[in-house]
């Protein structure tokens, strides 16, 4: 586990590692969550990535008449 030092401007910087397993590049929108005591960093992914994620789902279901 790497630590990082909040400045007097709130910045962080994210350890080299942590930027090259996510693949961060500078410009990069995250978004910020606080989740109970702690400050998740989520990066921000266009809505191209998600093509082809829900490949294989079954779309067979029975539908009600008023959701065709």
């Amino acid at each position: 586990m790497q630590t990082v030092t909040v400045s007097p401007k709130f910045q962080v910087v994210i350890p080299l590692a942590v930027r090259e397993a996510l693949r961060l590049v500078p410009g990069v929108k995250m978004q910020v969550m606080q989740f109970d005591n702690r400050v998740e960093f989520i990066p921000v992914q266009p809505a191209s990535a998600l093509r082809g994620s829900l490949r294989g789902m079954d779309t067979t279901i029975t539908r009600d008449a008023d959701r065709l």
